[in-house]
């Protein structure tokens, strides 16, 4: 808060100003660092933040559901097994389609057979500069290390490197925090109190200086902080005809700025996960809807969800065939 005075006069000129604006979001998530190894050597470092992925999660309605679709639509088929449970693949779901990467470990007999196994999760796993070793990085600052075999990585591939997966929707998260920069700035703009940033001006001569600080307080006290600002500025011996004058500095009309953002940040979103409407819960705004989202199912079925149980079959390669398996769709075997 800034407050300035002009005393050369009778009937002083105040004006101050209060609530400074405030970047409300620094992410620069998805700007690639590179795979390098870590201080000691031991383990490689992901490219990007993977607990910044995991936080992004909630940056957006549209982005978070779609996640959780995913990982449904892959436990939807699953069968399960003795060796991978429904709760082991719930979690390897939402790590694979979160952040491109899943890991388990790998529990054998003593004939060598493997008996079950273990998720760990991604965003503590890092890849050992040792061919099959990984390490677990622990929420007291040790680390725990895997000996080779003993753990298993999949991931989804990555044209600049071959140590970590990444997930398919990276180049869209500009989008994400753009929705949720406009989503704060609205609360913001509401939770400022008037909705807006205003210049309250008095024009009177006969204003005193005791006056004029009283409006002054009385204004400072109505507003909280937010990213807009206001101004009182009392102008002393005027010949305006209206003695007090609120001007709004911004009005209603934003709102419409507000929806259009929103509007094309969804469609965005929508479109760097390649999912319908339909299957999003998102509301449609004519009468005709999404169309027939039977048929729309059986689509996305046969160009994304056969895909996507690609990487979770992989992994009978490292724990026996069969290990994971999944059903086919009802409408499949009705034909």
């Amino acid at each position: 808060m800034t407050s300035e005075k002009n005393t050369s006069t009778q009937s002083a000129t105040h004006m101050f100003e209060f609530g400074a604006p405030e970047p409300v979001l620094n992410n620069h998530l998805s700007e690639y660092t590179g795979t390098y190894l870590d201080t000691m050597g031991e383990y490689y470092r992901p490219p990007v933040s993977l607990s910044g992925l995991a936080d992004i999660m909630n940056a957006n309605p549209h982005h978070n559901s779609i996640l959780h679709f995913k990982k449904n639509m892959v436990l939807k088929w699953f069968i399960p097994s003795t060796v991978m449970t429904y709760a082991t693949m719930q979690r390897l779901a939402l790590d694979y389609v979160v952040t491109g990467i899943l890991y388990f470990q790998v529990f054998r007999n003593g004939f060598g057979k493997v008996v079950r196994t273990e998720w760990l999760p991604s965003l503590t796993m890092r890849r050992g500069r040792k061919k099959g070793v990984f390490f677990k990085l622990n929420k007291d600052g040790s680390k725990t290390e895997f000996k080779p075999g003993e753990v298993v990585q999949i991931n989804n591939p990555d044209l600049k490197q071959d140590i970590y997966g990444l997930p398919e929707y990276l180049g869209g998260i500009q989008s994400v925090l753009l929705s949720e920069e406009a989503g704060l700035f609205r609360r913001k703009y509401y939770s400022n109190g008037a909705h807006m940033g205003y210049i309250l001006v008095t024009n009177d001569a006969d204003l005193d200086e005791e006056t004029a600080e009283k409006i002054q307080k009385k204004v400072q006290s109505s507003k909280g902080p937010g990213n807009f600002r206001s101004l009182y500025l009392n102008i002393g011996k005027s010949a305006a005809k209206e003695p007090v004058q609120i001007i709004p500095v911004g009005d209603i009309g934003t709102k419409d700025e507000f929806e259009r953002v929103k509007n094309i940040t969804m469609i965005e979103i929508l479109s760097m996960h390649r999912m319908q409407p339909g299957l999003s819960g998102i509301m449609p705004d004519n009468t005709g809807g999404f169309g027939d989202i039977e048929k729309i199912m059986r689509v996305y079925h046969e160009l994304e969800i056969g895909a996507l149980q690609q990487p979770f079959l992989e992994i009978n390669q490292h724990i026996g065939a069969g290990s994971v398996s999944f059903k086919e769709p009802t409408w499949q075997s009705q034909e």
